[in-house]
């Protein structure tokens, strides 16, 4: 799957020049950390935005934090996954 703009993210945190988001979503983290799963929200993300990411494994709820690593004047979005 991919990142769907009817399933948005949050923004709920800003210092600085970074936000904080929160995206809740039942994709496995490894899908939703892979490159372009965000591209849709490109205008939105910069370079060392954190994601609070919540996801899922065989129906497990789990908690993981990812930072964009790429996003400024890119329309393909790329992040880490911090954990």
């Amino acid at each position: 799957m991919a990142y769907a703009t009817d399933n948005p993210l949050r923004k709920i945190a800003e210092g600085g020049i970074n936000s904080v988001w929160l995206y809740v979503d039942g994709d496995a983290v490894s899908s939703i950390a892979g490159s372009g799963y965000f591209d849709s929200a490109y205008e939105n993300l910069k370079e060392n935005d954190v994601i609070l990411c919540v996801g899922a494994a065989g129906g497990t709820e789990t908690v993981d934090l990812l930072v964009v690593t790429s996003a400024t004047g890119a329309t393909t979005v790329t992040t880490t996954n911090g954990t």
